[in-house]
């Protein structure tokens, strides 16, 4: 644990801390440094939820664990099925007959960090049990508004091949995820190197040790807020959203929120450099994990096969890149 003051975190520390964490997460986690960063930037942008989709065994559950021991958060699972009722998350009140009362008893959405695991197979209805939390930081049982635990951050995932018994996650849903993340196939010799890991361990738990408190993330979050974006920077990322409603290609285009995220996560990503300001290429980084997802192709070109990504990437070249100034470089 750290002991730094929480209330007092520069952006060179937010940077070391970073650095600390990911190494950390490494530790159980091989050859994903990319997606480990993108996902470090998320968590440090306020409403930073994260949606993995991927194929099975490629270490999604283990990485939001591991990101949870690492930040020194508290870390619940929900495996979504179709008869998940949302009380089943949300929690609700219990008649205790020793008490003669009904008492309430919460459910594992009050966590830090939430892994919804499979969360395209349960119900619309249960799906949106989080809508709320994702987005206003509160459950409301019975009338009664309860907040939740600060930071409070949501990590669904889904398989991208079996859609057989599934419901698609609405478009309102969607677009409350930061970014969509793939965590890939490791190569040959990242492989080798998780099967020595696991024989030199001899069990299947990996240890990790908690690199900071959620105090002292709430301290950084707050520290990312102080990046400085310059307004050529800023319109880009505003262009980058107007060209999606206006493509040919695409029937509903990202909205505002899909820019507000370019924000927030261009900002995480200059503090976890050691950066205190914004530079163009920061918000290329997150183009695609932030916005593919919040687009809606054209029906007429499902059965083209066009996909949302290689939209984001014609709607990237299409837009010019700010030239900053040398002052501000």
């Amino acid at each position: 644990m750290t002991k730094e003051n929480p209330s007092q975190i520069s952006i060179e520390q937010v940077a070391e801390l970073s650095a600390q964490v990911i190494q950390e997460v490494e530790k159980a986690v091989v050859g994903k440094r990319e997606v480990l960063n993108l996902m470090m930037a998320a968590f440090l942008s306020s409403g930073g939820h994260i949606l993995l989709e991927d194929y099975p065994g490629l270490a999604k559950t283990l990485i939001a664990n591991s990101f949870s021991r690492a930040l020194g958060m508290e870390f619940k699972r929900i495996q979504f099925t179709p008869d998940l009722l949302p009380g089943d998350i949300t929690g609700g009140y219990v008649f205790e007959s020793d008490q003669n009362r009904f008492m309430l008893r919460k459910g594992p959405i009050f966590t830090h960090m939430l892994l919804a695991d499979e969360i395209n197979r349960a119900s619309p209805k249960t799906q949106s049990a989080l809508l709320e939390a994702m987005q206003e930081y509160q459950v409301t049982l019975e009338g009664e508004t309860l907040s939740l635990p600060e930071p409070f951050i949501v990590i669904a995932t889904q398989n991208p091949i079996e859609y057989e018994g599934t419901f698609p996650l609405p478009e309102a849903q969607l677009d409350r995820f930061m970014v969509k993340l793939s965590i890939g196939y490791p190569s040959p010799e990242e492989e080798d190197e998780i099967l020595k890991r696991r024989a030199e361990r001899k069990q299947d738990v990996v240890s990790l040790q908690a690199i900071i408190s959620p105090e002292t993330f709430l301290a950084m979050r707050a520290a990312v807020e102080g990046v400085y974006v310059d307004p050529d920077v800023r319109r880009y990322m505003v262009d980058l959203a107007a060209k999606s409603r206006n493509h040919r290609q695409v029937a509903v285009g990202v909205s505002p929120r899909g820019s507000l995220a370019l924000l927030k996560l261009t900002r995480a990503w200059a503090a976890i450099q050691g950066r205190a300001f914004v530079i163009p290429d920061d918000v290329k980084q997150f183009i695609q994990p932030a916005l593919s997802h919040r687009i809606i192709l054209d029906p007429s070109l499902w059965d083209v096969r066009k996909s949302e990504n290689s939209v984001v990437a014609e709607i990237t070249q299409s837009v010019s890149v700010p030239v900053l100034k040398p002052e501000n470089e």
